[in-house]
C-alpha cells in the first residue's frame, strides 16, 4: 500500500471551503425560499457538499480504491432517494385539526382545596 501525502495548502483550501459553506448555511437559514421544503432542500444540498469534502479529503476517500467511492456514492444516492420520497409524501397529507380545541385541565385549579363529589 503506497502512502499518499496531501499538502497543507490543500487542507487549508478544504478548510476554507468548509467554513465558507458553513457561513452560506447560516445566511441561507435566515432567508425564506418559497415554501418550507425549499429551505430544507438547500440546507441538505450544502450539507451534502460539506460531507463529501470531508469524506474525500479528511477521510482520504480520494486516494482509496474506486470501489470505496462507489460504495460511498451508492449510500448518498439511496439517502437522496429516501429523502425525495419523504418530501413527496408530505404534500399528500391533510392537516389534522383537533375536534375539541379546549384544553383539558390535567390537575385541579386549586390544589389545596378538595372538590366535592357530584351528587
Amino acid at each position: 500500500m503506497s502512502a499518499h501525502v496531501t499538502s497543507v495548502k490543500t487542507y487549508g483550501l478544504v478548510l476554507a471551503a468548509l467554513l465558507s459553506l458553513t457561513v452560506i448555511t447560516v445566511l441561507a437559514a435566515g432567508v425564506k425560499f418559497g415554501d418550507g421544503s425549499a429551505n430544507v432542500i438547500i440546507a441538505l444540498v450544502i450539507a451534502s457538499i460539506k460531507g463529501s469534502l470531508v469524506a474525500l479529503f479528511f477521510m482520504h476517500l480520494r486516494h482509496d480504491k474506486p470501489l470505496y467511492s462507489v460504495i460511498f456514492l451508492s449510500g448518498v444516492a439511496i439517502l437522496a432517494l429516501f429523502l425525495a420520497l419523504c418530501f413527496l409524501d408530505v404534500d399528500s397529507r391533510d392537516n389534522v385539526r383537533p375536534s375539541n380545541p379546549k384544553p383539558v385541565p390535567l390537575a385541579p385549579q386549586y390544589p389545596g382545596k378538595q372538590h366535592a363529589a357530584p351528587k
